[in-house]
């Protein structure tokens, strides 16, 4: 129960991969310095906490996931307020808060937390603050650190106006007489991700959640010859700055290691989306040359025994453990090289100040040290602020601790941003460059998030191969850097072609010739089902594909369907089909020079290609990327769109393609409609509304 002493208020989190869940924490830690009680639920735990009759003010943090869903923790509950019978005032009587987190690089920024916004506005409940949305495009930290700064006046000011509805004016405590000393403000803050907006300029220390740390308190050791700042070194005014760092996270986890034997947990145990099935690898084929500047492989998977179902367009995840590698140099760096095979309980630490502390629920209770390295923890994710403030602690060095406390500060925020954001830097670069840096193991399972599932694309269709699943994808090099001293592969890509790597045989006769095998390795995966971006419900509708790349994926899948509908319902009325795709050469990585048996056989009707990187003796140069072959059909692509009401799918890179995509459809429509590009951009608007402009796209 609260303490009666402090005004309460309702936090609810809604995450997916853990950053809504570490805000929340972070504001019920501030919380008890303002006079203030987070009572702090998942909005999953509808048992905790009722809406219908809350009379506190709430605080909502909320992500966004896939193509801008809400994350897994929120469907029951927005399921629940979007039921169609509740009424207008269903609400009236609530007063909240709301942050939402997403990616610019994603068409629909933010919208799980739009999403539940727009319902609750709907439903009569009204804000006591304004609206805050973060991007991870430019950084989190950017809107979510001024957010809470301005979330407890606005709190505070709410729960006067609320006491002095009940009848309370008489009553002078803490909260009141904190309100009578403070300015009036407006708390229609428009919080943007746009750094420009944005004023994160010191107010002052604040004790609750902010330490001084003066320079002259430590010894800097620094050569006069650094003036370049770097992931180790600061420059003025950073390095001449008194800092304000965040408050240090309680402790809360506590390892112990036992003598007994046992077994590990079954990997479908840590996966909390739903039924996983363990599946084996039937094929696997290189479609790039060796001297392609991107390896793509193709996987296919037997799901013939199982109850696994997709549709073409459809997404799955696949298991995946870190690289073993970095797992025993981890082991390594702990003091714990032997101790890999022991068994550990992982149990919430007595006397924690952590409120609600509970043990993560990716991390079993009872495992090998190894296993929790190799399968739970995603330990090639980028150290939040809180993570680095623990680590200080753990530094015996005086300048390293120095620039670990610049790099969680506000004043380090640039320089956090450009070399540990930016730069991609994981916990074992961060432990390369402080080498006095000796966390603990319980340190690690405080802070490190989830490993999650990669997603991928379906790239067939059952109905063409039954009891097959396959998938397209690059192997991610990430290449060595100022703040990373070795390269590495994807952790999933990387994983999957060592897994498959015996099964591609080389041909030397020819480098044309596809590489392809059978095998018994088995992966783990689970479905994630596609709302939106399937094949139309009606055959007759004409649909554009434009899919660069690995970004052809879904449509192989989307042709082979429509092939097999075709032989089967020879009396059906079938729309065009129009395929655009794009690769850097025609001869190294044409992925799918198959497309010619589509095109032949009528299930394709146009077929548009384009190689970036072919040189041309042509006297006009022939186009080098899909937005720019679309340009060419800007007629017959209006027509589909606009006279036949047809489908548009985009697939593949968001940043380098799908937006030039849309601006090339955008000329278009105001070419062929002879408007202005405003009415261009809402009619492209409409179609997305009305589902007929679809992408399934990643940055």
């Amino acid at each position: 129960m609260c303490c009666e002493s402090k005004r309460r208020f309702l936090l609810l989190y809604a995450t997916q991969k853990g950053q809504a869940k570490a805000i929340a924490e972070e504001i019920w830690q501030q919380a008890g310095a303002h006079g203030l009680e987070a009572d702090m639920h998942c909005i999953s735990e509808m048992d905790k906490y009722n809406l219908e009759t809350e009379k506190d003010p709430v605080v909502i943090v909320i992500s966004t996931t896939g193509t801008g869903d809400p994350p897994d923790t929120a469907r029951k509950f927005v399921k629940k307020i979007q039921d169609k019978t509740l009424p207008p005032d269903h609400f009236a009587h609530l007063q909240y808060g709301l942050l939402g987190l997403g990616d610019s690089e994603y068409m629909f920024f933010c919208n799980g937390g739009r999403t539940v916004d727009r319902r609750l506005q709907e439903l009569g409940a009204q804000h006591f603050y304004d609206t805050g949305l973060a991007d991870d495009c430019v950084g989190l930290e950017l809107v979510v650190d001024p957010w809470i700064d301005g979330l407890w006046l606005a709190l505070k000011e709410a729960l006067q106006l609320q006491k002095e509805k009940e009848g309370m004016n008489s009553a002078v405590d803490a909260v009141s007489s904190s309100i009578s000393t403070a300015p009036h403000a407006v708390h229609e803050l428009k919080l943007s991700s746009e750094v420009q907006n944005l004023k994160l300029e010191d107010e002052g220390a604040k004790a609750s959640d902010i330490l001084s740390q003066k320079l002259d308190d430590i010894n800097l050791v620094a050569a006069a010859r650094d003036t370049e700042p770097s992931l180790v070194h600061s420059v003025p005014p950073v390095s001449q700055s008194a800092l304000n760092i965040p408050a240090l996270p309680p402790e809360y986890i506590e390892v112990e290691f036992q003598d007994t034997q046992g077994e590990n947990p079954h990997l479908s145990s840590l996966i909390s989306e739903g039924t996983t099935f363990e599946v084996p690898v039937t094929k696997a084929v290189q479609l790039t040359r060796e001297d392609a500047i991107k390896t793509a492989l193709l996987l296919e998977l037997d799901i013939a025994d199982t109850a696994f179902q997709y549709q073409p367009g459809d997404a799955f995840c696949v298991i995946c453990p870190n690289h073993v590698s970095e797992v025993e140099e981890l082991l390594h760096i702990l003091g714990l090289s032997e101790k890999g095979d022991d068994f550990v309980c992982v149990k919430v630490k007595q006397g924690t100040k952590k409120k609600g502390a509970s043990r993560p629920q990716h991390v079993p209770e009872r495992s090998t040290l190894r296993f929790i390295l190799t399968w739970c923890l995603e330990i090639r994710a980028i150290p939040k602020k809180a993570f680095l403030r623990a680590l200080v602690e753990c530094t015996s060095d005086v300048g390293e601790k120095r620039r670990l406390q610049e790099l969680c500060s506000r004043q380090g925020a640039s320089d956090y941003t450009c070399f540990i954001r930016d730069s991609n830097v994981c916990l074992l670069d961060l432990l390369h460059a402080f080498p006095s840096c000796k966390p603990s193991l319980s340190l690690l399972i405080e802070h490190l998030p989830k490993l999650q599932a990669r997603s991928y694309s379906v790239s067939s269709s059952n109905l063409y191969q039954p009891g097959r699943l396959r998938f397209v994808f690059n192997v991610v090099e990430i290449p060595a850097g100022p703040s990373r001293p070795v390269s590495r592969r994807g952790v999933c890509t990387g994983w999957l072609a060592e897994l498959v790597a015996p099964l591609l045989h080389p041909s030397k006769n020819s480098l044309h010739t596809k590489r392809e095998s059978s095998s018994t390795e088995k992966i783990s995966i689970f479905p994630r089902p596609n709302n939106a971006f399937h094949l139309p419900a009606d055959p007759s509708v004409p649909f554009i594909m434009v899919g660069p790349g690995t970004g052809i994926s879904p449509f192989i899948g989307f042709l082979q369907h429509r092939q097999k509908l075709r032989e089967q319902h020879t009396h059906w009325e079938f729309g065009e089909t129009w395929l655009f795709f794009g690769c850097r050469h025609r001869d190294r990585d044409y992925l799918f020079k198959q497309l010619q048996c589509f095109l032949e056989n009528g299930t394709l009707t146009h077929l548009k290609v384009c190689f970036s990187r072919d040189s041309s003796t042509a006297e006009v140069a022939p186009p080098k990327y899909v937005q720019d072959v679309l340009r060419l059909c800007a007629k017959e692509v209006a027509r589909v769109l606009l006279k036949e009401r047809g489908y548009f799918y985009v697939c593949g890179d968001k940043k380098h393609m799908a937006d030039d995509v849309s601006d090339a459809i955008v000329d278009i429509l105001s070419m062929e409609m002879e408007a202005d590009k405003l009415e261009a951009m809402k009619i492209l608007a409409m179609l997305r509304e009305a589902k007929r402009y679809l992408q399934d796209v990643w940055s």
